[in-house]
């Protein structure tokens, strides 16, 4: 009787804890999403793919670095405020957290002027789509950012 007794109250607790965790905000909601970090792609040579990202406030994004010299970091003035910059390393997998709603521009430091870039767009794009669209990119990244930049037109 006592050990029934203790198991029922064990499957109490673990039913509790589940039914916290599941209305504990976020957690059920947050998603994980990957881009590669390549040397080619479907979109050319030095690409991330995708290089168009929509996720929704509190998911994850996985840099996977599949070819190597490689990283993935924020571009200056095209996050909202608030939000954290981040510089992953060369050659290796970084995860963002992307809590803040807004537009975020993504570059490989080694090959940003051959236009390695992406754009990450969480929740309403226009908290900084305006400021973000102010940034001059060089090289061939100018090109590659204006064509994702536009997809929000």
């Amino acid at each position: 009787m006592r050990q029934l007794n203790f198991l029922r109250a064990s499957l109490g607790v673990a039913a509790m804890l589940t039914v916290v965790a599941w209305l504990a905000p976020g957690s059920a909601a947050a998603a994980e999403h990957e881009i590669k970090m390549l040397n080619k792609g479907d979109a050319g040579i030095m690409v991330f793919e995708p290089a168009w990202l929509e996720v929704a406030p509190g998911d994850t994004v996985h840099f996977r670095a599949v070819d190597k010299g490689h990283n993935a970091a924020s571009i200056d003035g095209m996050m909202p405020d608030g939000a954290a910059p981040w510089n992953g390393g060369l050659s290796k997998d970084v995860d963002v957290t992307f809590d803040v709603a807004g537009v975020y521009g993504v570059r490989c430091v080694p090959h940003y002027a051959m236009g390695m870039v992406a754009l990450i767009v969480v929740g309403d794009p226009s908290v900084n789509l305006e400021r973000a669209r102010e940034v001059k990119h060089r090289g061939r990244a100018k090109q590659r950012m204006a064509e994702l930049l536009d997809r929000l037109d």
